[in-house]
């Protein structure tokens, strides 16, 4: 069965749609097909590969990622599992067509039907598992974290403390409140001065957590995350400088969802600079609440609409129709940022050792870039853009890092070379689309870049971090 429009709105879809959004009719159209097919009991695998293969043209990866998987559950979407099959499918398709790249990234609506469709696979298939992050981080480049040495006396002690206090989060129990200071007063101790120290990140996933309610409500996963930390405590005891990646991943992807989602206010400027250092961006508030903010996305629409006086007018790239004022917006931020970006760039290639303001700079116009690529629903560019962003980030860490400092540790700056590569990878993808025409994907300048920013290349210590 499919579900129908009078269906219920499902509740994560609280992120605001994307009005000036791009959209992929292709992919629109072919889900539309695809819930008219399964309601007839016909085959629709058709429909939901052309689905797939017009997100992946225009880079919205996750949302790919998503219709594989309704690809490949197709053939096994009968009987008691229709329905939440066809559920699937119709918020699938509604979160396509709000146009917001964040949203079909981390929304939890979307995720639990990712779990799912992949539980249904597996009882067919070779089985598998999922995680939140494989959507929330599709294709994303993810830093390396360190673990700083601790005395073992002083760790032992902690390790103490955490695990008593875990205790009475995962049981539920009243002093669960008291019990997350404690932890939190851990991390704050555990975390060392490295900008990708793994507790550092640990102690802005908690943060979030709490205030998002889910910690002291005991969501599954927060107790999940805490848990995580505390066998991270016990690799840090037997001496490994380096966090799991899985760690990482799973941690990022749950400090980023809610500020994804929703943005992000003056107070959480810590918690963005902190996404930052790892890739990501999010959107600012406008105004005070969700409704409010609403209220605002309205007005500033109906106001562009009164001043061309006409319907909005639209411009084709590729498969995606973009918002003619919002591609001319785009263009305009996108101009400045690349020259910014190129110019770094050229400087970075003459000079023994970035200038660290410098470089923050250019990780500045990189995310701007992104996130006005990422608003614009132009998926390749945003994710080559912030991938710059990131390996900017690190070379300005690296390049404010003393090297005779070594409490500190030495962060591998992605190379000059792989850099300037992407650069002008991004380059001639933004004449294309300032040509009207669709930019190509970006995979094989990002490959190297990912490379680049997750092993380093560069420096005396390159390949390690110095606890």
């Amino acid at each position: 069965m499919a579900m129908t429009p009078g269906s219920t709105v499902p509740a994560s879809f609280e992120a605001l749609p994307n009005a000036r959004g791009a959209a992929v009719r292709a992919a629109e159209t072919a889900l539309i097909d695809a819930q008219r097919g399964f309601s007839a009991h016909a085959d629709i695998t058709a429909p939901l590969i052309r689905a797939a293969a017009a997100l992946r043209q225009a880079g919205w990866h996750a949302a790919q990622r998503f219709a594989d998987t309704l690809v490949l559950a197709s053939p096994f979407s009968g009987g008691d599992f229709a329905r939440r099959f066809g559920v699937a499918l119709y918020d699938f398709q509604a979160a396509i067509e709000r146009r917001n790249l964040r949203e079909l990234a981390c929304s939890a609506t979307l995720f639990d039907h990712y779990r799912e469709l992949s539980a249904r696979l597996t009882q067919h298939t070779h089985a598998f598992e999922v995680a939140y992050e494989d959507l929330a981080l599709a294709y994303r480049p993810i830093p390396p974290a360190t673990l700083r040495a601790v005395p073992a006396q002083r760790l032992a002690r902690l390790r103490a403390s955490y695990e008593a206090a875990l205790l009475f989060v995962l049981r539920g129990h009243s002093a669960a409140d008291s019990a997350l200071e404690e932890i939190d007063a851990c991390m704050a101790e555990l975390a060392g001065p490295d900008p990708y120290d793994a507790w550092r990140l640990a102690s802005g996933c908690s943060k979030a957590l709490r205030a998002s309610g889910r910690a002291a409500s005991g969501a599954a996963d927060a107790k999940r995350f805490y848990a995580r930390c505390n066998l991270l405590l016990a690799d840090q005891a037997r001496g490994i400088a380096m966090a799991p990646r899985s760690f990482v991943r799973a941690t990022l992807a749950i400090l980023w969802r809610d500020y994804a989602l929703y943005g992000a206010a003056a107070e959480d400027a810590d918690q963005v600079t902190l996404l930052n250092d790892y890739g990501l961006t999010v959107d600012w508030h406008v105004a005070g609440t969700q409704a409010s903010e609403a209220l605002w996305e309205a007005g500033a629409a109906e106001a562009e609409q009164q001043a061309t006086g006409r319907a909005v007018l639209t411009r084709e790239l590729g498969v995606l129709s973009v918002n003619a004022n919002a591609y001319e917006d785009f263009l305009q931020t996108a101009e400045a940022s690349i020259d910014a970006l190129s110019k770094h760039a050229s400087a970075a290639n003459g000079a023994a050792k970035d200038d660290a303001g410098a470089a923050l700079l250019a990780s500045d116009a990189a995310y701007r870039l992104g996130a006005a690529a990422c608003a614009l629903g132009l998926g390749h560019v945003a994710l080559l853009s912030d991938a710059l962003g990131l390996a900017w980030r690190r070379r300005a860490h690296a390049g404010a890092a003393a090297p005779e400092a070594h409490s500190r540790a030495v962060i591998d700056a992605p190379d000059s070379a792989s850099v300037s590569r992407a650069t002008e990878t991004l380059r001639a993808m933004l004449l294309r689309v300032a040509a009207g025409v669709a930019p190509p994907d970006s995979q094989q300048a990002l490959a190297a870049l990912t490379q680049a920013i997750e092993r380093g290349r560069e420096g005396p210590f390159a390949s390690r971090g110095t606890p």
